[in-house]
């Protein structure tokens, strides 16, 4: 059935993870009757068992329900759901997804209140100029406040708290007021059905039989199957093959006209040729003069990690796993490189922290590749002394592993990332948070008040100091209250050194760190802990050592192991002992001299396990 703009109405839901986004999509696709009641389950558009399993949504989805409102029998509308990821790291492909929308559905759990990514998002859809539906969920629960928390949100937003919708996703309580609620307030698509077409890209995935399936939705004009398409970022040219819709499961489908959603195939063999956020037109000589839609931009990698497998004959497997990756996933950047200690592995770029996680619980369930990843690290901007680029400006190198940091005497000066962090956390909490951020070289931006018991923090803060066990740290001194978000700011000037360890004198690349100098030392203390811990007793004395050039700024000795040379000595004089003894200081001496330190992979996994110092 074919659907005039003025009945469409396209709209997302904007949630913090385990808020019930989830769920309310469930009960609007029962209430719809799409689905065999047979053949339900929940969480039915995660596909990935990740996403099931920790109950977050990593790739968005799309589901075509047409909706008759109570009382209106005449009309039928077109309700599009464009879910989307609600995790930080990735807030890019959120910009996308609300973009291709006209409404949001703000989602706020009725016990918990509102938290720091579900404000960040709301802020995006703020910006995106969207329809904002305020909604309060779990009203059912023992727990909720929905009194409290309506005035919450009606402070944020402005209107009435009476306003704010209560409903209980999981019973489906209040679930019909909310579709009604899309359709009377979410406006109807605006395009030119007969201006020349442009569609926007808000997510691609890989196929291994159509390859790139593309998501999409219709801005002006039209796309028929049999169109010859061009990207406009990436200047990719073919024709559509396959167009569907999601209803939720792919329906074919021949055209689809201003404000529709659809998925298209068009013989696209990677992701990075059809990119989240870019244009779609239809091919032919016109093509290069069509205007492309605002906000495209490259997803940039901020974390970096090196990833390695244990067994060295799983390095063409894990090549392959990460070509295969790389194709469902454009953001995802990886390099060979080579470690002395490690062997042959891949330096791999990430969004962030649980982007890493995602990828690296992948290729040990999808491929069966046991790894080890060391410490994630970020991209820093190192100014050459004395040296200058082809336009006489101060040269300028981007540094993501520390083995590739210049010598001190050729550094002018060194750049790091910086981020601007919200923190939402009970007034109570307020002291270890403050406390928190100033001990990873926070500044503090704002402090407000959204209510008598919560607070909204704002910090700048530098990359690094985030990326380890900040949240942890954050949870743990808010006993699980506080929430986060954060946003990618400017690179600010640092004092940083590169911390080498060192075992018997000779450094060990894979435990090399960037860190501030104020940091040095108990990064270079805990790490020197650890490792005489995790290392093996050798034949001979092994220093381990922390440096930064070539001063030492940590020590520990792991002591060897000796065989009692006296054991035979029952008696007689005292320098028949000595001389047995001299001799075997001698021998361990000539050992330490030309031995080298047996490190076993399990003290490697143990030791980069976690890279960042104690609280």
């Amino acid at each position: 059935m074919t659907y005039p703009a003025e009945r469409i109405r396209n709209f997302c839901i904007v949630a913090h993870v385990d808020h019930g986004k989830s769920t309310l999509a469930d009960r609007m696709l029962q209430l719809t009757e799409l689905i065999d009641p047979r053949k339900m389950r929940a969480q039915y558009l995660d596909k990935m068992d990740i996403e099931r399993e920790r109950g977050i949504t990593i790739k968005a989805q799309t589901a075509r329900l047409p909706y008759k409102p109570l009382g209106d029998a005449a009309d039928e509308y077109l309700l599009n759901l464009i879910d989307t990821p609600g995790h930080v790291d990735f807030s890019y492909e959120v910009s996308r997804a609300l973009n291709a929308c006209e409404g949001a559905v703000l989602l706020v759990d009725a016990a918990q209140g509102m938290e720091a990514q579900t404000i960040a998002n709301l802020y995006l859809a703020l910006e995106a100029d969207l329809e904002i539906i305020p909604v309060l969920n779990k009203i059912d629960l023992p727990a909720a406040q929905p009194d409290e928390v309506a005035r919450e949100i009606a402070a944020i937003i402005g209107g009435d708290p009476d306003e704010v919708l209560r409903i209980s996703a999981k019973t489906g309580d209040g679930v019909v007021a909310v579709m009604d609620a899309i359709v009377d307030r979410v406006p109807p698509p605006t395009g030119d059905p007969n201006a020349p077409t442009r569609a926007l890209i808000f997510d691609s995935v890989y196929d291994s039989y159509r390859g790139t399936l593309v998501y999409f939705r219709v801005v002006d004009g039209e796309l028929k199957r049999g169109n010859p398409i061009r990207m406009l970022a990436t200047g990719f040219e073919g024709e559509i093959d396959d167009l569907a819709v999601h209803a939720p499961e792919e329906t074919p489908i021949d055209a689809l006209g201003v404000g529709e959603v659809g998925m298209l195939s068009a013989a696209i063999k990677e992701v990075s040729q059809a990119k989240v956020g870019d244009t779609i037109t239809l091919g032919g000589r016109g093509a290069r003069t069509v205007p492309p839609l605002p906000g495209y931009r490259e997803p940039l990698p901020m974390v970096f990690s090196g990833l390695y497998p244990i067994d060295p004959d799983d390095f063409p497997m894990l090549r392959d796993a990460l070509d295969r990756l790389r194709l469902n996933d454009a953001s995802f950047t990886f390099e060979p490189e080579t470690s002395a200690a490690l062997g042959f592995g891949f330096r791999c770029g990430f969004l962030g922290l649980l982007h890493l996680e995602i990828i690296t619980e992948r290729l040990d369930r999808e491929f069966d590749i046991t790894l080890v990843t060391t410490a994630p690290s970020v991209r820093y901007r190192v100014t050459l002394e004395g040296q200058t680029d082809d336009d006489g400006q101060p040269a300028v190198i981007e540094v993501s592993n520390p083995q590739d940091l210049p010598d001190p005497g050729r550094i002018a000066e060194i750049a790091e990332p910086t981020v601007q962090a919200m923190i939402l956390t009970p007034t109570e909490y307020v002291g270890p948070v403050m406390q928190l951020c100033e001990g990873r070289r926070g500044t503090m931006l704002a402090m407000d008040y959204l209510t008598e018991e919560r607070v909204e923090l704002r910090y700048q803060l530098p990359l690094a100091g985030i990326i380890t066990d900040f949240f942890d740290q954050l949870k743990s001194r808010t006993r699980g209250y506080a929430s986060l978000d954060y946003e990618v700011g400017t690179y600010a000037p640092a004092d940083l050194v590169r911390v080498d360890l060192l075992l018997n004198g000779e450094p060990v690349d894979a435990f090399s760190s960037i860190v501030h100098r104020d940091e040095a030392y108990a990064f270079g203390k805990e790490m020197t802990d650890r490792l005489k811990e995790l290392i093996p007793r050798q034949m001979f004395d092994v220093p381990v050592q922390a440096a930064i050039g070539s001063k030492i700024i940590a020590r520990e000795t792991i002591k060897a192991k000796r065989k009692d040379v006296l054991a035979k000595c029952y008696g007689g004089d005292v320098s028949r002992k000595r001389k047995l003894l001299e001799k075997q200081k001698e021998g361990k001496k000539k050992m330490k001299a030309v031995g080298s330190v047996e490190v076993p992979q399990e003290a490697f996994v143990a030791a980069l396990r976690s890279g960042s110092p104690k609280e």
